[in-house]
């Protein structure tokens, strides 16, 4: 006769791609799983916690720097535009002032051609 077991332990289940379930509470996990103890686990946690806070004080670094030079363009923008504004009240009053002489010489738009 064929046993009927096809395992030395007995019965197994046909399914052998279903994943087999273990306890998600801690506390009911066998101690072979949960071979970390409090402490190492605090440990882990307070390495992840100055890892994150190192990060982040170098992304803040990061984005200083970006908004440091970010000011430095604007001011510059602002410093041209000005210039160019100026520079064209500069050529507008000339504009006006050959037209006050051209006028108080009696000539016109359409002579000065």
């Amino acid at each position: 006769m064929l046993s009927l077991a096809s395992s030395v332990n007995g019965r197994v289940s046909g399914k052998p791609w279903k994943a087999q379930k273990s306890a998600t509470v801690r506390s009911h996990l066998p101690n072979g799983v949960k071979a970390k103890s409090f402490a190492a686990r605090m440990e882990q946690v307070k390495k992840a916690h100055a890892i994150k806070k190192l990060q982040q004080e170098l992304s803040d670094e990061k984005q200083a720097e970006k908004d440091r030079r970010r000011e430095i363009t604007l001011e510059r923008r602002k410093a041209a535009e000005e210039k160019e504004r100026l520079e064209e009240d500069k050529a507008r009053m000339g504009a006006r002032k050959t037209a006050r002489l051209r006028r108080k010489q009696g000539l016109t738009k359409k002579i000065s051609h």
